[in-house]
C-alpha cells in the first residue's frame, strides 16, 4: 500500500504537524520524528493527532524504537513500526515508563483547564482512559458524539480547551532573556563608553600682519632665516596648429634636360668649365652637371680659324616648364667666359620641361597665421595647470607663462599646397607655479612667532587660507614674489590643564570655570549624545578645539 512519509523538525509544534498530515495524499501516512521528539513527547499531542487523522480518513504509523515514544504511542493505539520497511503494529506496553531527561505529560491522566472537575479516570485497560477533555477537542470543527452530548445538555460554551506549547514558552524565555542582556550592554555603552566633550573656546585675539620679498625655490626647503619658501613647478608642453588657406601661386613641374658640347674660339689654350656652369639662352638658365675641357682654338690673321670643343655633357633647367625646352644646335652664352666661348646643344635638343600652376603658401600667409595661432586665448590651459597643483597649493596666478618656438608652415613657403590649404605649427610650452599650503604655513607661523612678545602668547591663526602671493618675477634661474598675511596672536593656554579643569562639569559649571580664565572670551561644550549631560571624568574622551572671535 502506498503511502506519505512525513518527516518532523524539533522545532515543530502539534499544529505545524497536523498541517502536514492535512496536506498527505496517501491515506497512510507514515511520521519520522527527530532524535528529540519534541511535539511527540506529549501523550495529549499524540491523541490529537491520532484523533485528527480519524477525522480526515487517515492512518497514522510512528516511524521509531524510543522506547518513550513506543509507549506514548501504544497509549494513543497509534501502530509503530522500526523503519519505514518494517510492518506497523501497535506495541502492548502494560504501564508507560520513560525517563530519559525529559519531562512527560500524560495527557490521558491529567485534567486539562476547567474541565478538571469533569475528567473520569479509570483503572485497567489504556484504551478506555481517554478522558473526555481529550475527546471534546475541537479538531477543524470535529467534537467526539460524548462530549458534543454533553455540550448540548449542559447549553454550555462553545469555548475550546487550550493545550500549553512548551516549545513555544522555551523560545519566548530565551528571547527575554536575550532582550534583557543587550537592553543591559546598550545601558553600559550609553554611559560608560559613549560619552564623550568638545570643550569649544573662544580666545581674545590680536592681528598679526605678514609682508615679506621672498625666495621662492623648486630645490630648497623652506627656511625663514633665509625668507625661502618651496614651490613646484608644472608645465604642459603641446604642439599648438592652426590651418591657413595658401594665396601665393607657383609652377610645378618637370626640368628641361639635355647635352651640350662647349666651342672655345676664345684661347690657344684648352679650356675645362667646371660642372655647375651656367648657360643662358633667351634669358633661360640651364646647369652643366660635369666638368667638360674644350681643345686649343687655331687663329689666322687675328681671328679665330678653327675652334676647339669638347665633349657632350648633361645640363638641367633651373626651372620648370615647357619654356626652357630648346631644339638642337641652340646656342647658349657660357657665364665667366667671353662671346667666343659657346655651348651649343646637341642633336636630341634640351627637352622634357613642363609645368602647372598651383597655390603654395607666401612669408605673408605664414605671418597672418601665426598672429591668429597666438593670439588664440590661453584660459583653458591655465586652469588645466591650476587644477594639476590640487587642492593643497598656493597658486601664484602671475607666474603664469608661455613659451614658444618657431612657426613651422607644412607645405613650406613656395610648395604647392594640397587643395589650398597649409598648415602652420608652433611648439609651445605652458609653465605655472605654486606654494605648497603647508611649506607657506611653516614660513608664515616662523614669520608670527617673532613677532609674540613673550611665552605667554601663542599662534592662533598663520593666515595660510586668506594669503596672497604675488609680484611673481623670473630673473634667469632666480624666482622672487611678495607674500601678504594676516595671523592671529592670542594667550597662552594649556590644553591639559583645561580638561583637568572641565572633566566631571556640568555644562554652567565649565562656563563659570573658563570664562574666569584671562584670555578667554566665550566657551561652549558639546556633548557627543543628547543624553549626556556631563563632562566625562576621562580626559581621553575630552577635545579642546580653539576658536576665533570673527569666525
Amino acid at each position: 500500500m502506498n503511502k506519505d512519509v512525513i518527516y518532523i523538525d524539533v522545532d515543530d509544534d502539534v499544529t505545524a504537524i497536523i498541517g502536514k498530515i492535512k496536506t498527505a495524499k496517501e491515506k497512510v501516512v507514515a511520521i519520522v520524528p527527530p532524535k528529540r521528539a519534541g511535539a511527540l513527547q506529549s501523550a495529549v499531542n499524540l491523541r490529537l493527532l491520532d484523533r485528527m487523522a480519524h477525522s480526515s480518513k487517515k492512518k497514522l504509523v510512528l516511524i521509531t524504537s524510543n522506547p518513550a515514544l513506543v509507549a506514548l504511542a501504544a497509549n494513543a493505539s497509534i501502530p509503530v513500526a522500526k523503519n519505514l520497511q518494517s510492518k506497523p503494529e501497535i506495541a502492548t506496553i502494560p504501564a508507560l515508563a520513560v525517563d530519559d531527561g525529559d519531562d512527560i505529560i500524560d495527557g490521558g491522566e491529567l485534567p486539562v483547564g476547567d474541565h478538571a472537575s469533569t475528567v473520569p479516570v479509570r483503572d485497567g485497560n489504556r484504551e478506555e482512559m481517554r478522558s473526555e477533555a481529550i475527546e471534546s477537542i475541537d479538531i477543524d470543527g470535529v467534537k467526539t458524539s460524548t462530549a458534543a452530548k454533553a455540550t448540548k445538555k449542559a447549553g454550555g460554551s462553545k469555548s475550546k480547551v487550550k493545550v500549553p506549547n512548551f516549545d513555544t514558552f522555551r523560545k519566548k524565555l530565551f528571547l527575554g532573556i536575550a532582550a534583557g542582556v543587550g537592553l543591559t550592554a546598550l545601558l553600559i555603552w550609553m554611559f560608560v563608553f559613549a560619552p564623550a566633550a568638545t570643550v569649544i573656546v573662544t580666545a581674545r585675539t590680536t592681528t598679526a600682519p605678514v609682508s615679506a620679498a621672498v625666495t621662492l625655490s623648486t630645490d630648497q626647503p623652506t627656511n625663514y632665516e633665509e625668507g625661502i619658501i618651496a614651490a613646484v613647478r608644472e608645465e604642459i608642453e603641446v604642439d599648438e596648429s592652426i590651418e591657413f588657406t595658401a594665396t601665393g601661386t607657383g609652377l610645378v613641374g618637370d626640368e628641361a634636360t639635355g647635352s651640350v658640347t662647349f666651342s672655345n674660339c676664345d684661347s690657344s689654350d684648352p679650356i675645362t668649365v667646371p660642372s655647375g656652369t651656367t648657360i643662358t639662352s633667351n634669358g633661360r638658365s640651364y646647369v652643366t652637371q660635369a666638368s667638360a675641357t674644350a681643345g686649343a682654338a687655331s687663329f689666322g690673321g687675328g681671328s679665330c680659324q678653327t675652334a676647339g670643343t669638347s665633349g657632350a655633357v648633361g645640363v638641367v633647367a633651373t626651372t620648370v616648364g615647357s619654356a626652357f625646352n630648346r631644339p638642337g644646335g641652340t646656342q647658349f652664352s657660357v657665364s665667366g667666359y667671353s662671346s667666343a666661348m659657346r655651348a651649343i646643344a646637341t642633336s636630341e635638343g634640351i627637352t622634357g620641361g613642363n609645368s602647372e600652376e598651383v597655390k603654395v603658401p607666401t612669408n605673408a600667409d605664414v605671418e597672418r597665421a601665426r598672429g591668429e595661432l597666438i593670439g588664440r586665448s590661453t584660459d583653458e590651459r591655465k586652469q588645466e595647470l591650476i587644477a594639476s597643483f590640487g587642492d593643497g597649493a598656493k597658486v601664484i596666478d602671475s607666474s603664469f607663462a608661455v613659451s614658444r618656438e618657431d612657426a613651422v608652415s607644412s607645405p613650406a613657403v613656395d610648395e604647392e599646397a594640397a587643395d589650398g590649404t597649409a598648415t602652420l605649427t608652433i611648439a609651445t610650452v605652458y609653465s605655472m607655479y605654486a606654494v605648497p599650503e603647508e611649506a607657506l604655513g611653516e614660513f608664515l607661523t616662523a614669520s608670527i612667532e617673532a613677532q609674540l612678545l613673550d611665552d605667554t602668547q601663542r599662534v592662533y591663526d598663520n593666515g595660510t587660507e586668506e594669503a596672497s602671493i604675488s609680484n611673481f618675477q623670473s630673473d634667469d634661474d632666480t624666482l622672487t614674489a611678495s607674500v601678504v598675511a594676516n595671523g592671529r596672536i592670542g594667550p597662552q593656554v594649556d590644553e591639559a590643564a583645561l580638561k583637568e579643569q572641565v572633566k566631571g562639569k556640568i555644562f554652567g559649571e565649565v562656563q563659570d570655570s573658563l570664562e574666569s580664565i584671562d584670555g578667554i572670551r566665550e566657551v561652549d561644550v558639546q556633548f557627543s549624545y543628547f543624553w549626556v549631560r556631563t563632562v566625562p571624568n576621562d580626559t581621553n574622551k575630552i577635545d579642546i578645539e580653539f576658536k576665533l572671535e570673527d569666525e
